[in-house]
């Protein structure tokens, strides 16, 4: 009778150790499952800086080509404004580099849009991106004999001398002869010195056409 009794007991056990491992053989380890449910994942520090990757780029101010660098050296340009047209000679000699930059501008449409963002009794100025008088690029100043008279076309710049703003521009509404030999003297108004007196902050410019 024991023997028959300890016969049973062994049988059972075997019996219970095939079903376990018939279980453990029909599930996927959790290695499997861990492999087979993976997901791609982004850390805390990539997606801060993902994030400061786009701020970066829709920070960057949108600024307009002017292409490939062409001599035009134009004689003459008309700026078309929201008062009427102004038409200036360009100093095509006297400041070659400031004149092509210009006509290279107008050319490509960069001031279309822009205003006259600054008005006082003696002077008109325009041309900036920003439309605040803080934008626009640097240019090498060009310094010539021509003297700032009523009308003149003359170049922005800060306090050196030698660096001169590369889109904005001003006329000169009165003589300014503490200008001389300080700005870059570029061109000067031929007709419509009344649009130039009428013109107020705000007024656009709507387009710049140059000719020979």
């Amino acid at each position: 009778m024991e023997k028959v009794i300890l016969f049973v007991m062994i049988l059972g056990v075997g019996v219970a150790s095939v079903i376990l491992l018939l279980s453990k053989s029909s599930q996927p380890t959790s290695t499997a499952l861990d492999l087979l449910n993976a997901t791609p994942t982004v850390s805390a520090l990539e997606q801060q800086q993902q994030a400061a990757q786009q701020q970066q780029q829709q920070a960057q101010p949108k600024t307009q080509p002017i292409g490939p660098v062409e001599v035009l050296a134009p004689k003459q340009a008309t700026i078309s404004t929201s008062k009427g047209d102004i038409t200036v000679q360009l100093y095509a000699t006297e400041a070659a580099q400031t004149v092509n930059n210009f006509a290279q501008r107008a050319k490509a449409g960069f001031y279309k849009g822009l205003i006259f963002h600054r008005v006082e009794d003696w002077v008109v100025q325009g041309g900036d991106p920003l439309g605040n008088g803080t934008g626009g690029g640097q240019m090498a100043t060009e310094i010539n004999n021509e003297p700032f008279e009523v009308g003149s076309l003359g170049v922005a710049r800060g306090n050196d001398i030698q660096i001169s703003n590369d889109s904005q521009f001003f006329i000169t509404k009165t003589a300014a002869s503490w200008l001389n030999n300080q700005y870059t003297n570029f061109g000067k108004v031929t007709s419509g010195m009344s649009v130039v007196n009428k013109l107020q902050i705000g007024d656009k410019i709507l387009g710049i056409t140059t000719s020979n």
